[in-house]
């Protein structure tokens, strides 16, 4: 490689800036959708398709069943909205997987049904729509991923309407959605947790 072409090259990689993924970010053309619902498609009875470009794709029906049997094709179906698929996908930050690996699995676990039942189990929680940072926690990823981040979130996808806090079944089901992404996206962690230096 040339001198001139490496300057070009690190000035292209200069020049790159991390995308700016928001709720209702699309990018149709790539399989990448937002089903999150306008007034205008209430009005049109459009709930379920994307806001963009119309397609639906999802057996809501079949989705809202809360079935961990069919888990694969839950996780399928939230991979084709463009904020779920970025989670699924964005690199977890070290802090974070310092924090999971410490707890391990189990210490995880109880943390996944605490953030269920305490961010999102309440019938109307404080700050909805905040209570979900986006880094600094590999369970913070997982709720994002899951769309459990939220109860506008849970409402739209999973079905449980805002205002009616979330029964055991519900916080189970989520706690275990959050942990399978753990589970998935740390595979090194152990049952019990590491010690580890703090910095």
């Amino acid at each position: 490689m040339s001198p001139k072409e490496s300057s070009v090259d690190s000035k292209s990689k200069k020049e790159l800036k991390p995308l700016k993924i928001t709720c209702t970010s699309t990018d149709c053309e790539n399989g990448l959708h937002c089903f999150r619902v306008t007034k205008k498609m209430i009005e049109n009875n459009a709930q379920g398709h994307c806001r963009s470009c119309g397609v639906s794709l999802v057996d809501w029906n079949r989705f809202r069943k809360l079935d961990l049997q069919d888990v694969a094709h839950t996780f399928a179906m939230l991979k084709l909205e463009m904020i779920r698929h970025h989670f699924w996908h964005l690199q977890i930050d070290p802090k974070a997987v310092k924090h999971a690996r410490r707890k391990g699995k189990i210490g995880m676990r109880a943390a996944a049904e605490n953030r269920s039942r305490k961010s999102v189990g309440p019938a109307e929680p404080s700050f909805d729509g905040r209570q979900t940072p986006k880094s600094g926690n590999s369970l913070f990823y997982a709720q994002h991923a899951t769309a459990t981040c939220c109860r506008k979130c849970i409402q739209e996808w999973h079905g449980v309407p805002v205002g009616k806090e979330l029964t055991n079944d519900e916080v189970n089901y989520f706690t275990e959605l959050l942990m399978l992404f753990v589970n998935e996206r740390l595979p090194q962690l152990t049952e019990d947790g590491e010690k580890l230096p703090r910095k």
